[in-house]
């Protein structure tokens, strides 16, 4: 296997995690592994000079202010000479075979993103993918989410089946995504109009409506230790959740941003 993926870690205030997730890259280094980029949002905690210290190999692009997520992610993305980039949340731990897994399934499939199976710090999966953003889909997508957050065996055999089947699909997380480094830059990387929140939801439908698959894999897993590289998840009130929420509608589906502010208004979250 060529030595053809450059991982990309984007991180902002959170040294102790971005320390285990390099570590968990360099105990089993994968034979595909090109090189590592941890892009650095200004944080104040003394990241950059611990991996610059603890991690000699890691290139380390230190900006001066928080440009968030998406724009951070072009900045080592528009840099990468490899054919593929692995984009990681710093609160990822990557298991032994997880990238070369990941990496043989997009090519063998001829997708040009892909996302691994997701489990939290317990093994419990985390519904790391779904359909393209529309009102019903995201009520779909809070249900699934909710049946996968059920303790022990409450989850039903069918939505169990349905985390554990390789399929195509519309979307996979940016917190691990696998991308066709030519295929994103055609695409135009990341649109960062969205500071955090649904930048990865829009560069795949960017990336099918280029003709490209977007694939979620079983086969390779990772641990995310979610919700300790973002202050919120998904779904809350974030005014950066908020923010971008809009601005995905006003981009894909302009009719429904209208009545989506008007929601946001009655609820008391107005989007500046």
């Amino acid at each position: 296997m060529s030595a053809d993926v450059h991982v990309i870690i984007v991180s902002y205030n959170t040294r102790a995690d971005l320390d285990a997730c390099l570590g968990s890259i360099f105990a089993a280094p994968p034979a595909c592994l090109a090189g590592v980029t941890v892009v650095d949002n200004a944080s104040s905690d003394g990241s950059t000079e611990m991996v610059r210290s603890c991690w000699p190999a890691v290139e380390v692009v230190a900006l001066t202010t928080n440009a968030g997520f998406g724009a951070a992610n072009n900045v080592a993305l528009r840099r990468c000479t490899q054919p593929f980039a692995l984009l990681l949340n710093s609160d990822t731990i990557v298991l032994p075979g997880a990238i070369e897994k990941l990496r043989a399934r997009l090519t063998t499939r001829g997708a040009v993103a892909a996302g691994p199976k997701l489990v939290d710090a317990t093994g419990r999966q985390e519904v790391s993918f779904g359909p393209m953003l529309t009102p019903f889909n995201e009520l779909l997508q809070r249900s699934r989410v909710r049946e996968a957050s059920r303790p022990g065996p409450a989850a039903s055999a069918r939505f169990r089946k349905y985390l554990a089947d390789e399929r195509f699909v519309d979307w996979v997380t940016g917190a691990c995504m696998l991308l066709d480094v030519r295929a994103a830059a055609a695409a135009g990387f990341f649109d960062e109009r969205f500071f955090m929140y649904e930048e990865d939801v829009d560069l795949c439908a960017s990336l099918r409506a280029a003709g490209g698959n977007i694939l979620f894999t079983p086969a390779a897993e990772v641990i995310h230790l979610r919700g300790r590289s973002a202050a919120a998840a998904p779904g809350g009130a974030s005014p950066h959740y908020d923010r971008s929420h809009v601005a995905f509608y006003e981009k894909h589906a302009p009719g429904w941003a209208v009545w989506l502010k008007l929601w946001l208004r009655l609820r008391g979250r107005r989007v500046r």
